[in-house]
């Protein structure tokens, strides 16, 4: 069985599926980690269906996500350290149809270091806290759609069509580099995996109630 279930922000996605697995009481995997201060739409195999995930993790997914420009953090998001600050442009005067073009279609993204990929079998951000980096191979991504508007002076909000794989971490930084300033992503909700909607998604405290009834 494939349940859409709704992922809390604070709370890892192997936390869900140790809670899955817990009311269940059989093997449990996911389609795609979302990170711990992200939330939205995870993707669950229960039993047999877990063959099932290979599948799906390779479906599109749709992201919306607020970015604050004007800093920089060591891992690209909220969670992290504050490594350098740079003066914002007058957000006024840019034209966010054009940014937004202009990252359309498919191109090379490097994983970052604080993220769960493996590389000679050690998790890239196992490395990262010990102050390690490692080479990464940039790996193909697509951008389908991207929507970029201004919040205020300092933030931006996307939405965002991609393919597997893709870091939104990344692209905030790269959209934040495009208007000749430094940005990291303060917010992110998984929105859609493949035709999985969040609109759907079950909570894990109704998951349970289904289960059991």
């Amino acid at each position: 069985m494939i349940y859409n279930i709704y992922k809390p922000k604070d709370f890892s996605s192997f936390g869900v599926v140790k809670q899955v697995k817990r009311i269940t009481r059989e093997k449990v995997g996911h389609s795609g980690t979302l990170d711990p201060f992200a939330d939205g739409v995870l993707v669950l195999g229960i039993g047999k269906s877990t063959k099932k995930l290979s599948d799906i993790i390779q479906y599109d997914k749709t992201y919306e996500g607020v970015i604050k420009l004007g800093e920089k953090t060591d891992t690209k998001d909220l969670t992290g350290t504050i490594v350098e600050e740079k003066e914002v442009p007058e957000i006024d005067s840019i034209d966010f149809s054009d940014i937004s073009k202009s990252f359309l279609g498919v191109q090379m993204q490097e994983t970052p270091m604080y993220s769960a990929r493996k590389v000679n079998g050690v998790r890239l951000y196992k490395l990262a806290r010990k102050n390690i980096s490692v080479k990464r191979n940039p790996k193909q991504i697509e951008i389908k759609h991207l929507e970029c508007t201004a919040m205020d002076k300092s933030t931006l909000h996307i939405k965002v069509e991609c393919s597997s794989g893709t870091y939104i971490r990344v692209l905030a930084e790269d959209i934040a580099k495009k208007i000749n300033t430094i940005g990291h992503l303060i917010k992110l909700t998984r929105t859609t995996v493949g035709s999985f909607s969040l609109d759907d998604s079950l909570t894990v405290e109704r998951f349970e109630e289904v289960w059991k009834s």
